[in-house]
């Protein structure tokens, strides 16, 4: 299990939901590129509305035109591993934005798979 605390970096990237990279959505491959990379996870959230660089509003309203909600990937592992990510991301990412911050893990608790336990303490 990887071991993650105390300084780390975040990197979010924002995206359409109808991104795609060989007929998959691009988020779907950003996710697993990611995992095959060993980071320590990822997670993708889906938007209800947004705009970027084209200015085109994306709304989940229901008389809106716009299917393309934005989407958001967001990465946190230590600065080396998520800076030897970024090539990937350049070469996936077309159209979107990617940002980095600096910041701090508090607690990084993975599920013990065997037992199904997520390590919580308390009385049993």
């Amino acid at each position: 299990m990887t071991r993650l605390t105390g300084s780390a970096l975040r990197v979010t990237i924002f995206i359409g939901e109808n991104d795609v990279w060989h007929h998959k959505p691009l988020y779907t491959e950003i996710v697993h590129r990611a995992h095959a990379a060993g980071l320590a996870g990822a997670s993708v959230f889906r938007g209800i509305e947004g705009f970027g660089a084209s200015s085109l509003i994306h709304t989940s309203r229901l008389l809106s035109l716009s299917e393309d909600l934005p989407v958001a990937i967001v990465i946190v592992d230590t600065e080396d591993r998520v800076r030897a990510f970024l090539p990937q991301l350049d070469e996936l990412v077309g159209e979107g934005l990617v940002i980095l911050d600096d910041c701090e893990v508090i607690r990084y608790a993975g599920r013990d798979v065997e037992s199904g336990k997520t390590g919580k303490k308390g009385k049993r």
